[in-house]
């Protein structure tokens, strides 16, 4: 969870012709699959991609990951860039220990991912929906994790094959005192 500090800031209504101070806000967050789904069931299109947000997209992400309770709407238009960077870090933070080998990996997938296709690989990997309010990137790497753990043995290449029982027999020959 991210807690950032809305700073307050004196704004002229014209209309009151009076200065008016918003109060200082702290709101609590959480880049999560929940958040990421009321953003995309807002925008229809993915949040996991390689394009650049626009500024109203990205404030409004912080809005979907906002957990504090009865945060007045105005105070999203008081966002600055360094609190969206603050919060870019978070989002990009990996939110654990585990790291993935280059070996394990494969080509790379070009599937465009979304909050439905989370949900199904958190379905057929029997994960619990209490894991949609982790941290995206946690979820994800438990997905990959089950993933991984659930393939079945790599088979043995007739060369390591050829290797092992080579070995296997040159430990019996010693053990046994024996010459073949």
């Amino acid at each position: 969870m991210l807690r950032i500090t809305v700073p307050e800031t004196e704004l002229y209504d014209e209309e009151k012709n009076e200065f008016v101070t918003s109060k200082e806000q702290v709101l609590q967050l959480e880049h999560s699959l929940v958040s990421l789904s009321k953003w995309e069931s807002k925008w229809c299109k993915p949040f996991l991609t390689k394009t650049a947000k626009t500024n109203e997209e990205a404030v409004d992400y912080i809005r979907c990951m906002t957990l504090t309770q009865n945060v007045d709407p105005e105070v999203y238009n008081r966002i600055t860039p360094e609190i969206v960077d603050q919060v870019s870090k978070y989002i990009d933070s990996p939110m654990t220990a585990t790291t993935f080998s280059k070996k394990n990996q494969g080509p790379p997938n070009h599937e465009v991912v979304t909050s439905e296709l989370i949900y199904y690989w958190m379905i057929s990997n029997n994960i619990p929906f209490e894991c949609q309010k982790w941290h995206l990137n946690r979820l994800i790497t438990l997905i990959n994790v089950c993933g991984i753990k659930n393939q079945p043995p790599k088979k043995m290449s007739r060369r390591e094959v050829l290797s092992q029982n080579s070995r296997l027999n040159s430990a019996r020959r010693q053990a046994l005192n024996t010459k073949g």
